[in-house]
């Protein structure tokens, strides 16, 4: 899933992210960053993240748009682009 942070704290690594997808909100699972290289998230920085079974976000990972493959969002990757066109038709805005 892809979404966006909304607000974290360093100091407890409590955190909440928005899903892009329907908006909808969820907690960061406690060691929601373990593994990952990163140890702080920003306020409405991009985000990939798998939820548990009780909806905590967790695996958190950062990507840029063009690594999570936005759609509209322009790449040099020709399977994205190929992908998008698919998908998207119109290359920008939401699928119609």
């Amino acid at each position: 899933m892809q979404g966006v942070i909304k607000v974290y704290d360093p100091t407890t690594q409590l955190g909440v992210v928005v899903r892009d997808t329907d908006l909808s909100e969820h907690e960061l699972a406690p060691g929601a960053l373990d593994g990952s290289i990163f140890r702080m998230l920003r306020q409405g920085q991009r985000v990939v993240f798998d939820l548990d079974e009780r909806g905590l976000a967790t695996a958190i990972c950062i990507g840029a748009e063009v690594d999570m493959g936005t759609p509209g969002f322009p790449t040099d990757d020709p399977q994205l682009a190929l992908e998008d066109r698919t998908t998207n038709p119109g290359g920008s805005g939401p699928p119609s």
